[in-house]
């Protein structure tokens, strides 16, 4: 963590599933200063106090910072000496979005260009963006509102490279397991309830990472950014079907209900357009995506231009490593809260 030694790092939505594990990675180390900045006091008040019971040593390393990502006054607050931001506040449940769009664009897309003009005035060296795998070809508000964030983050870190010496960049992923609202805990209570488990659609995909693949995203992509670049991990995926089989053959079986698909739901995920295929660039664990930093002169375009436009595929839920129920099984168990349900339920395999 050279970067980070005696540095001050700014979460913003810190108190959610990834500001919570971003404290487990960095706490601990050499960094000097992690800034938690979110709405909510409750949430930040038992953050504060589990700090002070789990890690007394480390706890006054962390500051809490009360605003909201639309206020940009709030922001500017707790901006200075910042040195990094992960910028994580985001409005990402699917349904809620679809009801209240204008929400969504005040939070994901005003609210991020509120977050980048606060830190590039502020001399911010870097910043990284957490964006969602529903902003590629989105046909949902959230998702929607995310492929506009994108192009919010596109246009900021255009400018800042050109006044200054701030590194804007994006991350794009997708589902979390047992994140905050997503699906793998409400199957767990369900089956802890003894009721069966609501599927929408067996046969959808969706890719599958944990946490701390979320957190080592982020961590690459702010050790390897230029301005503008998106990172994609490469990650396995399965049917929620398989999902479904999966939290069943640990926690028990019982019974499942087919409910259908939700409002802006889609059958598989996508991570990768066919467009940014083709200019992507494989580095491993990861792709990453460069910046068009063609400018406004298209006049030069009428006489050179790109031929090629699209590669043949997408890179989606579809077409990447599917595990099977085992497989399943074998992921799932690399997350926290699984292992502490187990623990819990006095569930061994």
């Amino acid at each position: 963590m050279t970067a980070f030694k005696d540095k001050t790092l700014l979460i913003t939505g810190g108190t959610g599933s990834f500001g919570n594990t971003v404290l487990k990675h960095f706490l601990s180390t050499d960094i000097g200063q992690i800034r938690i900045f979110s709405r909510d006091e409750k949430k930040q008040d038992d953050m504060r106090h589990e700090l002070q019971a789990k890690y007394p040593e480390y706890a006054s390393k962390v500051k809490f910072f009360i605003g909201d990502v639309r206020n940009i006054d709030s922001l500017r607050d707790a901006m200075p000496g910042v040195d990094y931001i992960f910028h994580a506040a985001a409005l990402k449940q699917v349904p809620s979005c679809e009801f209240f769009p204008m929400e969504a664009v005040r939070t994901n897309v005003e609210g991020t260009d509120n977050v980048l003009h606060a830190a590039i005035a502020e001399g911010v060296k870097r910043i990284v963006c957490l964006s969602t795998d529903k902003a590629a070809y989105p046909i949902n508000a959230m998702g929607t509102s995310k492929a506009m964030m994108e192009h919010v983050i596109r246009a900021n870190a255009r400018v800042a490279a050109e006044r200054g010496d701030t590194v804007i960049c994006c991350t794009r992923y997708g589902n979390v397991m047992c994140s905050r609202g997503s699906v793998i805990p409400l199957f767990i209570d369900q089956i802890k309830a003894g009721q069966p488990i609501t599927i929408t659609d067996p046969n959808m995909t969706r890719f599958l990472m944990n946490l701390d693949e979320a957190v080592d995203l982020v961590k690459f992509a702010f050790e390897n950014a230029n301005p503008g670049d998106l990172f994609i991990q490469k990650a396995d995926a399965s049917t929620i079907g398989d999902l479904a089989k999966g939290v069943q053959k640990i926690f028990g079986d019982t019974g499942t209900n087919i409910i259908g698909t939700r409002h802006g739901e889609k059958l598989y995920e996508t991570l990768m357009t066919r467009e940014e295929r083709l200019r992507s660039e494989d580095m491993g664990n990861y792709f990453r995506v460069a910046a068009d930093n063609r400018d406004l002169n298209y006049d030069k375009y009428f006489v050179k231009g790109e031929v090629q436009t699209q590669a043949k595929d997408s890179y989606t839920s579809h077409n990447t490593n599917l595990l099977d129920v085992d497989g399943v099984v074998n992921k799932i168990l690399t997350t926290d809260y699984v292992k502490e349900q187990m623990e819990e339920l006095g569930i061994s395999l």
